[in-house]
């Protein structure tokens, strides 16, 4: 294979590396009994396990660390304006000043603020969200901080290992004639790309969380990855 048809790589150094992944509406039970709702799209599974990368002092990480259950609601590309509705607000009162220098506000009815329904899960105290075509309830089985190593970003983002008990879904996704499997076919997932919303053709429409500018979310790592050099002689 020749490389002279190959488009070059050159260095950039862009504020987040969000490059495509779904979004999750967490619901969490506040202090108070109420139900929170929070999206994010920094979540990953292996099995019945999920990641879930999330600001430590955000009000769902709060939630799960005191009750350590979460259901995980997974919008489809219809859903993108609910969604968009919960982009900059918190449950959070008051605002951390993180939040507040970005916009965000406090909004304590997040599943009236987004236009969905709370429904009852089957093995967990928070609600899943009814027009959600997928709805993962879970429970926390381990906390783990990230970038623990450099003083500048300790504390502020925890990882949460959660193990799924439930997979609910609608019908209009599942695959005709089986009783676990999802059709890929039906199933249009909401993406977040670059804080812009896609399904899996073009963009959806434009994300609130794109009046942040991307530099906002630089981190120290960024500078760190100026001082690494390369791996001579590693196979």
């Amino acid at each position: 294979m020749t490389t002279e048809n190959l488009s070059p790589h050159s260095r950039i150094e862009p504020g987040i590396l969000y490059f495509g992944t779904p979004v999750v509406l967490l619901s969490t039970r506040n202090e108070d009994g109420s139900p929170n709702l929070a999206p994010m799209s920094s979540a990953f599974w292996l099995g019945w396990r999920g990641m879930l990368g999330l600001g430590a002092r955000s009000q769902t990480a709060a939630n799960l660390v005191r009750e350590r259950e979460v259901v995980l609601n997974l919008p489809d590309e219809s859903l993108a304006a609910a969604v968009d509705a919960l982009a900059l607000t918190t449950g959070r009162d008051p605002v951390p000043d993180g939040k507040a220098a970005r916009g965000y506000r406090h909004v304590a009815d997040k599943f009236g603020r987004a236009g969905l329904t709370p429904v009852p899960s089957e093995t967990v105290a928070p609600p899943r969200a009814a027009e959600c075509p997928v709805a993962m309830e879970a429970v926390v089985e381990a906390a783990h901080p990230l970038a623990d190593d450099d003083p500048e970003q300790r504390g502020g983002i925890t990882v949460f290992e959660v193990r799924i008990q439930r997979v609910l879904v609608h019908d209009a996704i599942r695959m005709a004639g089986s009783d676990r499997r999802i059709d890929p076919d039906r199933w249009r997932p909401l993406l977040m790309s670059f804080q812009e919303l896609y399904g899996l053709g073009g963009r959806l429409r434009p994300s609130a969380l794109a009046g942040i500018p991307e530099d906002v979310y630089r981190g120290p790592d960024i500078a760190r990855s100026r001082t690494a050099t390369a791996a001579v002689g590693r196979p």
